[in-house]
């Protein structure tokens, strides 16, 4: 019997289909993996920015999360917006009682045209319940300074905030740099306390079609997990995939704002396992 090797995202939907949920399911699949799906909150928006958010009811995320483990069994999850506090309780023990074997944490709390995603006293109970969790965590700049509480603006900050996040609990950090200043942007993965930052340099593509690359972003290293390579392996991977989506997708209109990335400039077949 074959087996496509799944992967479950655990976000909110973005009806505009270039980020969350829907940007997940679009990488998982173009990267050749099953993708199934938690649902944590409906959103109202579109390329020009968030209009409104509805929560879905705490029992009924830990239901679908219970659902696909109990039947599916994704050997990888990804955590994407978690936007109150019953969420998060509800998060943190699914995964405790089903264990999968890597959790990728994309902890978001704003979106990119500036809109708060998260309530502010969920903030704490996310480092005391779900970044513990976590095989990695993967915030951009904003979010990792929420985490942090403290400006970060040069490579040397994001290597301090890196070793103060581990702290957390998470066996791994991920920082992004896409918004230091200047064309040239680099992401810092710290693997644990002893070990050295390792630095994935790159440079900028010139384009308004970003919508949605931190979602694509943690999938796309939730399935190269999942597939087998190591965290490191899995980073550098991703963000190729991320880089190729953006310049891939540049020149296509959708909308009238920030548009997305193009998710399937190469799709490749499913990965199965016998």
């Amino acid at each position: 019997m074959k087996h496509y090797i799944p992967v479950l995202s655990i976000a909110g939907s973005d009806c505009s289909g270039g980020a969350g949920i829907q940007a997940d399911l679009k990488t998982i699949s173009a990267l050749g993996s099953y993708a199934a799906t938690a649902i944590t909150a409906v959103t109202v928006q579109n390329t020009c920015g968030v209009r409104a958010i509805h929560p879905v009811p705490a029992d009924i995320i830990k239901g679908q999360i219970q659902a696909v483990m109990e039947d599916i069994r994704p050997l990888a999850v990804k955590i994407g917006m978690v936007n109150d506090i019953e969420a998060i309780h509800a998060i943190a023990e699914a995964l405790t009682t089903y264990h999968p074997q890597y959790v990728v944490f994309d902890p978001v709390m704003v979106s990119t045209s500036g809109h708060r995603l998260i309530e502010e006293e969920a903030i704490e109970l996310l480092k005391t319940t779900l970044i513990p969790l976590a095989t990695v965590i993967t915030p951009n700049l904003k979010e990792a300074e929420v985490l942090y509480g403290k400006p970060i603006s040069t490579l040397t900050d994001m290597e301090k905030a890196a070793y103060e996040l581990l702290c957390l609990g998470c066996q791994s950090v991920l920082i992004k740099g896409g918004h230091l200043e200047g064309n040239e942007m680099t992401d810092i993965l710290l693997t644990g306390k002893d070990a050295s930052p390792l630095h994935y340099p790159g440079t900028k593509v010139d384009s308004h079609n970003t919508h949605g690359t931190g979602c694509t972003l943690s999938s796309a290293i939730a399935t190269f997990l999942a597939q087998g390579y190591a965290l490191p392996e899995a980073v550098k991977k991703a963000k190729d995939y991320v880089y190729n989506g953006i310049l891939h997708g540049k020149d296509i209109q959708i909308g009238d704002g920030h548009g997305p990335l193009n998710h399937f400039f190469s799709p490749i077949s499913m990965k199965i396992k016998e």
